[in-house]
């Protein structure tokens, strides 16, 4: 991997504190807000409490915000100019893709830090087990929702694009049972959304599968293969489109 190119992307990404904010402060606020400050926060969920619930809830949340913004934008680069400079370079495609996976997982570990300090510090707790694979779960998922961002900026091919791309996640959010616990019809819908399977698969080390409800109400119980399930389509059906809107691109160029 060339580190070099890695921390030039650091740096350039470091310096844009609009994006910082809405990655990074914006998921912390929402986790203060819903999580740390209400009523019931320290009942007992599963492996953990409310406020850890709330927490991975909001970190997940923060995570996608960072992929998809960082995948969006590696789209856009290439397809404005940036890929034929880096052509010129030793840089080979793959050291390309490399380069930015790695810059999303970087990215998207900054609200991933920020919320489980907020949450250690605001009464968030549960297992050691719970809190690590939550956490890894967070990071590596994550990774998935930088296919979303790619999409959308080879399709639209502008910085606007990215923009809604990240709106489009606040949407998803509540659709995928990320922001409020669903139920009824919203539940089954939410299920075939693309954050349902990976805020469920976050949160599963806490919850095994249960389904929480806002009024104490038994929803039931997911099995692990559901997420995962979700997680795995979302990517391949994302993976497909990238690569047919890739060929798109080139045929025109």
């Amino acid at each position: 991997m060339n580190t070099t190119y890695l921390g030039l992307e650091v740096r350039r990404f470091v310096r844009d504190r609009a994006s910082l904010f809405f990655i990074v402060a914006l998921p912390a606020f929402l986790y203060i807000v819903f999580g740390a400050t209400q009523d019931g926060s320290q009942a007992s969920v599963g492996n953990g409490n409310v406020a850890l619930y709330i927490m991975l809830s909001m970190a997940a949340y923060g995570a996608v915000t960072a992929t998809v913004g960082v995948g969006g934008t590696a789209a856009v680069e290439r397809m404005q100019g940036w890929g034929r400079q880096l052509g010129l370079t030793p840089l080979p495609d793959l050291g390309f893709v490399v380069v930015k996976a790695t810059l999303a997982v970087l990215v998207a570990l900054l609200p991933v830090a920020l919320i489980s300090v907020l949450g250690a510090l605001t009464g968030a707790s549960g297992t050691a087990a719970a809190w690590a694979l939550s956490l890894l779960a967070i990071a590596i998922g994550s990774v998935v929702f930088a296919l979303f961002g790619l999409c959308a900026g080879l399709a639209f091919r502008s910085e606007a694009a990215v923009s809604a791309a990240s709106g489009m996640v606040v949407i998803l959010a509540f659709l995928g049972n990320v922001f409020v616990p669903l139920s009824g019809t919203l539940l089954t819908i939410a299920k075939f959304t693309p954050l349902y399977g990976y805020a469920t698969l976050a949160r599963y080390p806490v919850t095994e599968g249960r389904l929480i409800s806002n009024d104490g109400s038994d929803l039931g119980t997911d099995p692990l293969w559901v997420p995962l399930l979700n997680l795995g389509v979302w990517c391949a059906v994302l993976g497909v489109v990238a690569v047919l809107l890739v060929r798109r691109g080139r045929a025109r160029q």
